[in-house]
């Protein structure tokens, strides 16, 4: 290999550069969606619940399994000091849907909450990122340690979060198109398989999306290190200062004498 086929510091350093970027926003993206536990968590009340219902077409049973097995999940995360923020989540949205169930009567309203809350944040996701505020930037800022600081000082990462909450929004869009007319027609155990089918791979795509997004955007500003950097340049003024003021007496008294 000649010199000039030999890669430069500078590439080498970029390319290292680039490959922390990407690591940075897997773990990111990975901790602010859960991870495979987060999914298995969101997936599995769900399945429990069609399961038991397409075996003996019993609500009651079906509805109190799916949340039971939701309630035993955050016990476990706060028996291991786990956070505790998905699948609590995952409780509440199982709690209404039971709630919806047993008060119709009727199997399939077990799936309408979530399907509305689907509905709403495919909305959110959209008119957020047309009002140039996108959703995902709001999720994200804080886990990558730049709050809000894309908006104004970072406006590739602005695009980046805008395109990537535009993803999200018609993913959703074309997942609720899928489930709200089997709402109508089919019945419980086919919306229900539908449903637990279409849990995964949209949420996938979508993630993945964002990582595309976000990983060939600029870095994001770090504004808790730049805060912390401030703060100590402000420890040492004050320390340079009151040093200069201890001083300058004994000067002053060296003259005299």
């Amino acid at each position: 290999m000649t010199s000039l086929d030999k890669p430069t510091t500078e590439e080498t350093s970029a390319d290292t550069s680039a490959d922390d970027a990407r690591a940075v926003t897997e773990a990111a993206l990975f901790e602010a969606f859960g991870g495979v536990r987060g999914m298995v968590e969101t997936v599995l009340p769900g399945l429990l619940f069609v399961s038991i219902y397409t075996v003996n077409k019993n609500l009651h049973m079906s509805a109190l399994a799916a949340l039971g097995v939701a309630l035993v999940m955050v016990v476990v995360r706060l028996v291991r000091r786990d956070t505790v923020k998905h699948a609590f989540s995952g409780v509440f949205g199982v709690g209404f849907g039971v709630v919806f169930a047993m008060m119709t009567g009727n199997a399939k309203d077990f799936y309408l909450p979530g399907m509305l809350y689907t509905l709403g944040l495919a909305v959110a996701y959209i008119v957020t990122a047309m009002a140039g505020v996108p959703l995902i930037g709001l999720m994200l800022g804080p886990v990558f340690k730049e709050n809000l600081s894309w908006r104004t000082r970072n406006p590739g990462r602005k695009k980046a979060y805008t395109k990537a909450s535009w993803a999200w929004g018609l993913i959703l869009l074309a997942k609720c198109a899928i489930l709200f007319p089997l709402y109508w027609w089919a019945d419980t155990t086919q919306l229900g398989w539908v449903l637990v089918a279409l849990k995964i791979p949209p949420f996938l795509l979508a993630v993945y999306l964002t990582w595309v997004f976000l990983a060939k955007a600029p870095p994001p500003i770090d504004v808790f290190a730049e805060m912390e950097a401030e703060e100590r340049a402000e420890e040492e003024r004050k320390a340079a200062a009151a040093g200069d003021g201890e001083g300058a007496p004994a000067g002053r008294h060296r003259r005299r004498s």
